[in-house]
């Protein structure tokens, strides 16, 4: 024990702003509570109140268990804690080495239970504040994010920042670099075209010389994570569709996907996997900078990523080349493999059921991989023999027109998607009113579900029309696989998969397939 007792001043600041007290400010005011004693001054400048890792704090703690202190005084309460449990085990230790506790604008004397009281009182309120401020720092973070503003952190390979004017607000927005932006479109290329692997780019780049942004040499990690990245892409409707289908949430509507910007992808509210590939509640914001990766090259390179994710494991017998394609109708969430011991070997479960606490019924039935596998092949067989039908008859009606007007429908296909994915979102819209509907309003959403559905068709249609001579390649080569799939190799099946469905949903005994073509 030491003969001489000091007092203990503490001052705390986290932001220096003009609205804000400073930490000399502060010592001064605990000065006048020690009348001219000797005391030891501890200040954390930089250090949040909402926990107790502070330099500053924590040697005033270790003087106190010294016995080197009797009394430590504070400007205000929320200088030396903002924590209920933080202040309660404080002042434990306060009253173990029995020191005594003084503010100096708020005058409480910890000797009596009123002054205790007092002090947990407004303990709780100072945590309230920091709390009621850590949401409010939030909320305005995440309206930022909507509008597009830049939100920091590394400036992506290919771009560099220059100011910029967002709803009359100075903020930052990303400018190409072309000497690097022309390794960013090797790279895609590269990686589009499924000879190559992650290796494969890296072992170019690193014998050719093309550093990345530290100068150093590239790795499959780094890669990966640019291939993975909207931040590049020419953002048009299918683009669009990809996300929507992964279940993020799209901040722009559908006519804004023009292939013009690029896309930023944000966290979210309330979203809470880790996993990069899982994009449900993910916010997608259109950016205000220009996609240099066309949305083709980058959308090809994106599910590439993701099925190389999804299906680490699918080479092996047990699993299905329905993988990554599956989806529960009722959360959205992937369905995954399970095998058992029974005749039927494996079968689909929702990916989300029973996870981290939260429950999901499944798609409502079970789900045999082997029969699942069976029926899609059918179908896929079905669509094919469909597209070829409705190809040659629509074709045979436009080549007796002129050239120019093929060369429109090509021009308006973007619009077309644009307006077709419009269409489906009002039939979604419509279809949700209907519990509770009286008959009116039921006669009024079937008339409108009737004439969505009717432009929907003829939209289709159209599409089809306009992809027909850039598919025809491709589709003769995919049905040929569907000849002979019991000789195709597992990587096959899914490539074929991969083509022809965008993502097929389950839910209550009902399959639901949505196409690509």
């Amino acid at each position: 024990m030491y003969d001489v007792l000091y007092d203990a001043l503490y001052a705390r600041q986290s932001i220096e702003k003009k609205d804000s007290i400073s930490v000399e400010s502060q010592l001064e005011y605990c000065r006048y509570e020690t009348h001219g004693e000797a005391c030891i001054e501890y200040t954390d400048k930089g250090f949040s109140g909402k926990d107790t890792n502070r330099p500053g704090f924590e040697t005033m703690m270790n003087d106190i268990r010294a016995g080197k202190i009797k009394r430590v005084i504070v400007y205000k309460l929320d200088r030396i804690s903002r924590s209920i449990l933080d202040f309660a085990n404080m002042m434990e230790i306060f009253q173990k080495y029995h020191v005594e506790f003084v503010s100096s604008t708020e005058k409480f004397d910890t000797s009596t239970p009123i002054g205790r009281a007092m002090l947990n009182i407004c303990i709780v309120f100072a945590q309230l504040e920091r709390e009621t401020i850590q949401k409010r720092v939030t909320d305005a973070y995440y309206a930022r994010c909507k509008r597009g503003f830049y939100m920091g952190g590394r400036i992506p390979y290919g771009y560099r920042l220059t100011n910029t004017v967002i709803d009359n607000v100075r903020t930052s927005m990303y400018e190409e670099v072309p000497e690097e932006s022309e390794q960013l479109k090797l790279i895609y290329s590269m990686y589009a075209d499924t000879d190559n692997s992650l290796g494969d780019i890296v072992q170019y780049l690193n014998e050719h010389q093309i550093k990345n942004l530290r100068g150093t040499n590239w790795n499959t990690a780094r890669i990966s994570e640019m291939l993975r990245n909207p931040v590049y892409v020419q953002a048009d409707i299918d683009v669009y569709q990809f996300f929507q289908s992964q279940g993020a949430n799209i901040c722009n509507p559908a006519s804004d996907f023009t292939g013009c910007n690029a896309c930023y992808l944000y966290k979210g509210m309330i979203s809470a996997s880790r996993k990069q590939s899982d994009l449900s509640d993910k916010e997608i914001v259109l950016a205000p900078h220009k996609g240099v990766i066309p949305s083709k090259t980058w959308l090809a390179c994106r599910i590439r990523c993701l099925n190389n994710r999804q299906s680490t494991k699918t080479c092996k017998p047990k699993n299905s080349w329905l993988v990554g394609k599956v989806k529960c109708g009722n959360c959205g969430y992937a369905l995954t493999i399970r095998k058992a011991k029974t005749k039927w070997g494996r079968y689909f479960v929702c990916s989300r059921s029973g996870s981290r606490g939260v429950s999901c019924t499944g798609a409502g039935c079970t789900v045999y991989a082997d029969v699942l596998e069976e029926y899609m092949l059918g179908a896929i067989k079905d669509r094919l023999s469909e597209f070829s039908a409705l190809k040659e008859s629509l074709l045979s009606c436009i080549t007796g027109t002129q050239g120019k007007g093929m060369q429109a429908f090509l021009q308006k296909n973007m619009t077309k998607k644009i307006r077709l994915t419009q269409i489906e979102e009002e039939i979604e819209e419509l279809l949700s009113k209907v519990s509770g509907a009286s008959s009116v309003l039921m006669k009024y959403i079937d008339e409108k579900v009737s004439e969505l559905d009717a432009e929907r068709k003829v939209l289709q249609e159209e599409i089809v029309t306009a992809n027909a001579t850039d598919t025809e390649g491709g589709l003769k080569q995919i049905t040929n696989h569907v000849k002979t799939w019991e000789t195709l190799s597992f990587e096959d099946r899914q490539a074929v998969v991969d083509t022809l469905i965008k993502v097929i949903r389950i839910a209550d005994g009902n399959v639901e397939i949505t196409w690509n073509i």
